[in-house]
């Protein structure tokens, strides 16, 4: 083993250490699921892959636990691709490049893969052990998780055999979840027009960086920053004040992630020049004022740039900034059920132009009360529609309801107050988990998601407590050795 050597339990990190070599964007689980189905081959594991990608593989009971209930493992083959804007880095080619920073494993530059790499290192450890007594295990690794959760959508009834799940997809040590919020997405299609830029007008580009981004679900209610919305709120006033026309706007990246960057660049009468310069350096100055507490790396930059050839008419220019001016963000509503936790969400997740006369903006939306759920989301289409854009829907996925008199939690809370004497938080969750549709297709299905300690997940802070995998990984042979 390279470089996790010293770290325990040694499989798991050693496992991990493969997999971040292996590429697996979502949607591109190709090779991840080839290099599972040859592990399993290798191991002299029966193991199978359904038309979807996932794939599921098998180990029978120790001697002694033979009339024990299957339990499946469950994990996901995908990883949000997120760098920073300086790392070359081609998810679909290169390997992660993880290291040890004192009691965290983090990546270069990159998202690490620890959601859900190291719930699939846990399996594939439990897997190959020799020494952890336990009943029949399936262990189930899907696809497509961070990106619609196809995977688990696309799952046949019968695929697996076992009634109760662990899902290890979780991402606070101590905790255990026993539910989660629904989602859906709300895809926006806005039309623009270009007139020709004059001579007299002058380009630059504005840039807002630094962010922290994060995950939609986990990190919604932490008072991050937006990148989309602080670039936006600059402009949109710049075009009430100097009537400015952008040339182009982007922003974000992926739906279930927190905007860290974008960049517009925009044109204006040339004589505007030096108020716009010294406009823009009052509103960072403010906007570091703002954001200094939860956002210290936020940074806004402003350079000159050659003019182009075509900007936005001033009607599309001012549709555009409107509608992503007015375009809810952020935490909607607290839940009065689980208090503490967020009820209800929406995320600006990203703004692209496409081709020459469509911007594409991507929002998701969550909530574990499905008809505010769908509320949130036709407020946004709301809002774009009065732009005059088209918008979509996704699918969306259920929540989970949670089950407290479930068998499997009352075991696994014994278990943890056994190992370290003090007991677990039981709670929801509001990011979404594959949990909620796999009870659609098994509909007796007992479960509980927990996890070692993540943090910056789906950004390039992404980092995994060293210590807490451990207990973890206790937590969980503990629960299999007591069943």
């Amino acid at each position: 083993m390279g470089v996790f050597k010293g770290l325990q339990p040694e499989a798991l990190w050693e496992y991990f250490e493969e997999i971040c070599r292996i590429p697996r964007p979502s949607q591109k689980e190709e090779k991840i699921g080839a290099w599972l189905m040859e592990f399993a081959r290798q191991h002299q594991l029966e193991a199978r892959q359904d038309k979807v990608g996932n794939v599921l593989i098998c180990k029978e009971a120790t001697p002694g636990k033979e009339d024990v209930p299957v339990v499946v493992l469950q994990s996901h083959m995908d990883m949000v691709c997120e760098k920073n804007a300086e790392v070359k880095h081609d998810f679909e080619r290169d390997a992660i490049q993880p290291y040890v920073d004192g009691e965290w494993v983090k990546a270069r530059g990159t998202t690490l893969g620890a959601d859900d790499g190291i719930g699939m290192a846990a399996a594939l450890a439990i897997l190959t052990s020799e020494d952890i007594q336990h009943g029949p295990v399936e262990c189930l690794f899907t696809v497509n998780e961070e990106m619609g959760l196809t995977g688990a959508s696309g799952l046949e009834p019968g695929f697996f055999t076992g009634k109760i799940l662990l899902n290890l997809d979780s991402e606070d040590e101590g905790e255990m979840f026993i539910g989660c919020a629904g989602g859906i997405d709300t895809v926006v299609r806005l039309p623009y027009e270009e007139t020709a830029v004059q001579p007299h007008q002058f380009a630059v580009r504005i840039q807002v960086k630094g962010l922290q981004g994060g995950h939609s679900g986990d990190d919604i209610h932490k008072g991050r920053g937006n990148a989309i919305k602080i670039l936006n709120r600059f402009l949109w006033d710049l075009k009430e004040r100097y009537g400015i026309r952008i040339v182009s706007f982007e922003g974000g990246n992926l739906r279930n992630a927190i905007a860290r960057e974008a960049v517009a660049v925009l044109v204006f009468d040339e004589k505007l020049k030096e108020k716009i310069r010294i406009d823009f350096n009052i509103y960072a100055a403010e906007m570091e004022r703002v954001w200094k507490l939860t956002e210290p790396g936020l940074n806004m930059e402003l350079e000159t740039m050659d003019l182009p050839e075509k900007a936005l008419t001033p009607e599309s220019t001012g549709k555009l900034l409107n509608a992503l001016y007015a375009c809810p963000h952020g935490v909607f509503a607290m839940s009065y059920r689980m208090p503490g936790m967020v009820e209800t969400s929406t995320n600006l997740a990203s703004v692209r132009f496409e081709g020459d006369s469509e911007i594409l903006i991507t929002t998701s939306q969550r909530s574990d009360v499905d008809s505010e759920k769908m509320n949130i989301a036709h407020m946004v289409a709301a809002v774009f529609e009065l732009a005059g854009a088209k918008v979509e829907h996704g699918e969306g996925y259920p929540g989970w309801v949670p089950n407290r008199n479930s068998a499997i939690l009352k075991l696994a809370v014994a278990s943890y107050q056994s190992l370290f004497g003090r007991e677990p938080v039981v709670r929801s969750i509001h990011a979404g988990l594959e949990c909620g549709l796999f009870l659609e297709k098994y509909p007796d299905m007992d479960m509980i998601s927990f996890g070692p300690t993540l943090r910056g997940v789906h950004s390039p802070d992404e980092k995994v407590n060293i210590k807490t995998v451990e207990m973890w990984w206790k937590h969980l042979v503990r629960i299999l050795e007591t069943l």
